[in-house]
């Protein structure tokens, strides 16, 4: 199945207890996403603050210019640091965290103002206003990545829920157990093989497997559900695999291939007397991994549902990947593609 032209132009299962609570990090200075809102954040309070004292848009511009000479360093400086002690930060308790990235600021900006300072630009210098200021705007962010944070973890639960419902799904669950009882006294060991993917498939849903997963992992579990449905549709399932073990290493939420899987099964095997081609590709590019499941549908009314299982492999794209990743989706002679887009 040729693919690249449809959107060329765009462990066991854990005990019945309470999990410890793992660290968190509430703001990720490495993060392309929020390093880029720092420096954008930053930058407008220092042109809103360029505005008083200015007599004409000339004045404006050279407050602005010193400003900047003096808030960028610092911004940079704050966020090497912070991203630098990621994993220390990660290990401290959520209120030292917050005091910690205010005091970075409140060093960053006192950093700032020795630059200038050192260049001649400040005399004398406003060593205790650039410290306040600093640690104000670090204050500030970090609120707002706080909030991000904890707004995370319904969206997260959230979408957790609506991955094992539609992976425990009854109808799934008869028909494998009904193939594999069909095949108890025609073929035994094909019968076991069936069962003990069927097992290693609901292991891997129910277990919690934490923020990200490898995606050489979500390959070896998209296999296991894959040889099961293949026992049901037999050569009405035609697989296709070109993947570049290059691209095995990136990260993404666990159990993100599923759903499209079983999207493409739902909407292009089944209706199909036929049956339907399904082709899973990685490649890397450079610095960043492109993944495409692409699957034929049959002729008629384009694919039926309401979105929900890609609603919800985005929005946890979003979440991991921030501005980093994208996702794209579309239906085009007669073959169904998503393609995402994540950091190698």
């Amino acid at each position: 199945m040729q693919d690249s032209q449809i959107l060329s132009t765009f462990q066991e299962l854990a005990p019945d207890r309470p999990a410890p609570l793992q660290p968190t990090l509430i703001f990720d200075a490495c993060q392309v996403g929020v390093a880029l809102r720092a420096v954008l954040f930053v930058e407008a309070v220092m042109a809103v603050g360029a505005m008083y004292g200015t007599g004409s848009p000339y004045d404006w511009m050279v407050r602005l210019g010193l400003l900047t000479g003096s808030a960028l360093p610092g911004t940079v400086f704050w966020l090497v640091v912070a991203c630098l002690a990621k994993r220390a930060l990660a290990r401290l308790p959520r209120p030292v965290q917050v005091g910690l990235g205010v005091a970075l600021g409140a060093l960053a900006g006192l950093y700032g103002c020795g630059m200038l300072a050192l260049a001649g630009l400040l005399a004398p210098a406003p060593w205790l206003a650039s410290a306040s200021t600093g640690a104000l705007l670090a204050g500030v962010l970090v609120a707002v990545l706080a909030l991000r944070a904890r707004g995370r973890m319904p969206a997260d639960t959230a979408a957790r829920l609506t991955e094992l419902q539609s992976r425990i799904r009854p109808h799934f669950l008869f028909n494998t157990l009904n193939s594999a009882i069909a095949l108890v006294r025609a073929e035994p060991a094909k019968a076991e093989a069936l069962l003990e993917d069927l097992s290693d498939l609901f292991r891997h849903a129910l277990v919690d497997q934490g923020e990200s997963a490898t995606l050489g992992e979500e390959i070896a579990l998209a296999r296991r559900y894959l040889e099961i449905e293949q026992v049901r549709f037999g050569e009405r399932l035609q697989l296709e695999w070109a993947l570049d073990p290059l691209a095995d290493a990136a990260r993404l939420p666990p159990l993100l291939l599923q759903p499209l899987l079983e999207n493409a099964v739902r909407h292009g095997v089944e209706p199909s007397p036929t049956g339907a081609q399904i082709r899973i590709s990685t490649q890397r590019r450079g610095s960043s991994v492109v993944i495409k499941v692409t699957n034929s549908v049959p002729a008629g009314p384009g694919p039926h549902g309401h979105g929900v299982a890609l609603d919800n492999v985005r929005d946890r794209l979003r979440l991991l990947h921030d501005v980093q990743c994208s996702f794209q989706a579309a239906l085009k002679n007669g073959l169904y593609q998503v393609r995402i887009e994540v950091p190698a």
